[in-house]
């Protein structure tokens, strides 16, 4: 019987390249998205009990790696300010003096929880929200 061929190394062209990971703001997104239709709960930070604006942020951020306060207004001071033209997935985007915050989800929309009786939702930037747009900060 013939002696096994010597295995000759695989090209590296021939080799797929590994995907590129994620951006963290867009990760962040990816996770958002999942938690659509948890209920609105002043003070809440899990889906278990629903979510305030800064709750549902923090927990968001939390899951991919960044500790947020569970305030607007303290969220507000965080990473660097961007202007609403050059928006990202997954940067914060305030409202009403900081009062509310959501992550912008891309093509002029973010995901927030935004009061009693609704749940976590997908709104667009006009609008309502508009005219009560108060800055966007970049976490990552």
């Amino acid at each position: 019987m013939p002696a096994p061929a010597a295995s000759s190394p695989v090209p590296a062209l021939l080799l797929p390249k590994p995907a590129p990971p994620l951006p963290l703001g867009a990760r962040a997104v990816r996770f958002a998205r999942h938690l659509t239709g948890i209920p609105y709960r002043w003070g809440g930070a899990s889906p278990r009990t629903g979510f305030d604006c800064s709750g549902f942020v923090r927990f968001v951020y939390a899951h991919i790696g960044i500790s947020l306060p569970h305030s607007s207004y303290a969220q507000f001071g965080l990473g660097r300010r961007v202007r609403r033209a050059a928006l990202k997935p997954g940067d914060l985007v305030f409202f009403n003096g900081a009062g509310h915050v959501g992550v912008y989800v891309g093509h002029g929309s973010f995901i927030h929880a935004p009061h009693t009786g609704t749940s976590v939702q997908i709104s667009r930037l006009e609008g309502s929200y508009s005219s009560g747009f108060d800055g966007a900060r970049r976490l990552a």
